[in-house]
């Protein structure tokens, strides 16, 4: 039942998807190989992924294979290798199956099992979508640079090569270990949110975002906040005769410094960041419409009692504007019960919540998020290799419980 829930499609475009999901999964993991290499070599590498990513779907199907962007527009995610291959032999080669599922449009998740079925004990998983803008990979030292080294490519390709290097050491077989690499993690966790569709369940999860190398013990819960303004436009030299959507923001968004907002001992505060806001056509005109986007990083409490700290300060400052939400989780407990590693609370969100299920649920990766979202975002080559035996523990450890009934 579950395998045929996974995405059908017809005969050309089974082939097409199942292509570029094989190539995105040999270029994830091969990602610690091109981290050896030099700035030279690094810059050829990424002219011809480049070049690859121009490719029309006719100049595929003339035989030169392509391999789309896997998320939305503005996140890049490109392959390692466009050379013809067959799907069937490298899969066999690896001994994995590879699935795609389509989320919407141009975007797809990664499903890699081995064997033929897609039922497994424990599941190991990470997403494939960055913020922008886009930078470039290059080396420093021992050091990767570039957009999602640390979030999260480098625990996606981690995560590859310890289920392979377990696989190669025949610690693991069919049933095991399923690897599933989502979209939209950093907007709206469709991707998460999608794979609860293929109807599977597991005993463990182990998400990969950056921890610093130790396991998470919790992280905040968060709410997205969108405050619109709607005002009166007109000339800017009669003020009297409009009124300005930018004011109505401001003191709505003003209002929001004067919280009391709830703390507690695990996960520290309660935290809003205004990430952007926009209004206005020219400084000559009265702004007509008004907009701001705003994160709360919950702490303590529900997310009902945050929304209502909200709103009631806010229509007391500016009673007209609307108020939307996405999002709503408290704080999230993860499971931190196998010895060998340091423990983190982590002040960021993640796909956990979105994921049904009963099933464990550890935090772990290379990098700190400190520098993630940055124009220094960076991560250690030492750190990835620390991080492949990492997996591999949290991997074992999970298989030697007791399976579930």
């Amino acid at each position: 039942m579950a395998q045929e829930k996974l995405q059908q499609l017809s005969s050309e475009e089974d082939a097409e998807q199942k292509e570029h999901a094989l190539l995105t999964f040999e270029f994830m993991g091969q990602f610690l190989d091109r981290m050896s290499r030099t700035p030279d070599e690094f810059r050829e590498d990424y002219r011809k992924v480049q070049a690859s990513m121009t490719m029309t779907k006719s100049s595929a199907i003339n035989g030169r294979r392509s391999c789309p962007e896997l998320t939305t527009p503005k996140l890049w995610l490109g392959p390692e290798n466009t050379a013809a291959r067959s799907e069937e032999s490298s899969e066999k080669s690896k001994g994995f199956t590879v699935k795609t599922q389509t989320v919407s449009q141009g975007r797809d998740n990664i499903l890699a099992y081995i064997g033929e079925s897609p039922k497994t004990r424990v599941l190991v998983t990470s997403h494939i979508d960055t913020v922008p803008p886009f930078l470039p990979y290059e080396r420093r030292g021992d050091e990767i640079w570039g957009r999602g080294s640390v979030d999260a490519k480098g625990s996606v390709a981690t995560q590859i090569i310890a289920v392979e290097s377990l696989l190669e050491e025949s610690k693991i077989g069919e049933g095991d270990v399923a690897l599933l690499f989502v979209v939209g993690e950093e907007e709206d966790s469709a991707g998460m949110l999608a794979a609860n569709a293929l109807g599977l369940s597991w005993e463990a999860v182990i998400f990969g975002e950056p921890t610093e190398l130790k396991l998470g013990s919790g992280h905040k819960g968060g709410i997205g906040i969108t405050i619109k303004a709607r005002g009166k436009a007109g000339h800017s030299g009669y003020p009297e005769l409009g009124k300005n959507a930018i004011d109505m923001l401001i003191r709505a968004l003003s209002s929001l410094n004067e919280l009391e907002l709830p703390r507690s001992e695990r996960y520290g505060d309660t935290t809003i960041n205004l990430g952007t806001i926009n209004g206005g056509v020219a400084a000559n005109v009265i702004a007509e419409e008004a907009i701001a986007s705003l994160t709360v990083r919950i702490a303590a409490g529900s997310p009902e009692s945050i929304k209502e700290m909200v709103e009631t300060a806010i229509y007391k400052a500016s009673p007209e504007v609307e108020i939307d939400y996405t999002l709503g989780i408290g704080p999230v407990p993860l499971d931190h019960d196998i010895d060998g590693f340091e423990t983190i609370v982590l002040n960021y969100g993640t796909d956990i919540p979105s994921l049904d299920g009963n099933h464990k649920r550890y935090l772990y990766g290379p990098g700190s998020i400190h520098v993630a979202h940055s124009d220094h975002e960076s991560v250690k080559i030492s750190d990835l290799k620390t991080a492949v035996e990492g997996y591999k523990v949290l991997i074992m450890e999970s298989l030697k419980r007791k399976p579930s009934i």
